[in-house]
């Protein structure tokens, strides 16, 4: 009796999380579809799932009209920069909190994850005068240093969680043979905290690469991501979602294949820890 009990409720925990795993990838998976519609059939009442004329045309418009190669290139230089500089900057500060805590180690590590609470509009304005001050208004080095410092809290966070399941007798150890500091967070710290640092790393591009308000706000032309290609297909002349759906599509492509590849080892560093 027991034995089918647990049977049904592994079941209706299977089927929930398929139900709850579609829910969440319809919008995407409607997106996908779309960008295969003509501009009559994407707004067509009631609206069309499978049964349409599948076409290529909005995705040859999308790259006639638009470099996509120049906003893919620029997404992935500030994505992967804003990132390596956030790693080099939280390791450090993540190992200081975790192994040499003080008595305002919680304040300041609440206080960091407060920063993301404060809506980006409310400091826009100060931040757009001095991009334009230090000329890097425009630039993919001024997007790599804001997205950097945006993430930064959740980077700091996350090590700081991983770096405490460390015992810290096995730094001390080190120490002990010898190891000077940079020693002790190179080549003992860090390849302990692999799976950690590989999820926080996967995550932040994630961010990096989705952030929409800051790179719409701080570029033109020049340093442009994904995210202003595909807002520039939301025009005064009128909102072509067939369009609108390709350079979606497209924009998010490198992202999704870069997580079903990865999401191994997304789940191993976010896991690690929970199971001593």
């Amino acid at each position: 009796m027991a034995r089918s009990v647990t049977t049904q409720r592994k079941v209706f925990n299977t089927l929930l999380a398929w139900l709850i795993g579609l829910l969440i990838f319809f919008p995407i998976l409607w997106t996908i579809l779309t960008s295969f519609k003509t501009e009559a059939q994407a707004i067509n009442d009631p609206p069309l799932f499978l049964f349409f004329d599948w076409t290529l045309e909005n995705y040859a418009v999308v790259q006639d009209r638009s470099n996509y190669t120049r906003y893919l290139w620029n997404s992935v230089i500030i994505a992967i920069g804003s990132t390596i500089l956030g790693v080099l900057i939280a390791i450090p500060a993540a190992w200081s909190m975790a192994f040499i805590p003080s008595r305002r180690t919680k304040d300041i590590l609440l206080w960091m994850l407060s920063t993301k609470m404060l809506p980006a509009v409310g400091v826009l304005y100060p931040i757009y005068l001095l991009f334009i001050q230090l000329k890097l208004l425009d630039s993919r080095l001024g997007l790599t240093i804001i997205l950097m410092l945006i993430n930064l809290p959740i980077i700091v966070w996350m090590l700081y969680t991983y770096f405490r399941e460390i015992p810290g007798e096995i730094l001390e150890a080190a120490r002990m043979d010898g190891a000077g500091l940079k020693d002790e967070i190179l080549h003992v710290l860090t390849p302990m905290a692999i799976p950690g640092i590989a999820s926080t790393v996967l995550l932040n591009v994630i961010l990096a690469w989705n952030e929409a308000f800051w790179t719409l706000n701080l570029t033109a032309a020049k340093a442009a991501p994904l995210t202003a290609f595909i807002a520039s297909y939301s025009s005064p002349e009128g909102l072509f979602y067939a369009k609108l759906s390709a350079a979606s599509t497209m924009a998010i492509a490198p992202i999704l294949i870069l997580g079903w590849f990865s999401q191994k080892q997304l789940v191993r560093g976010l896991t690690f820890g929970a199971v001593k």
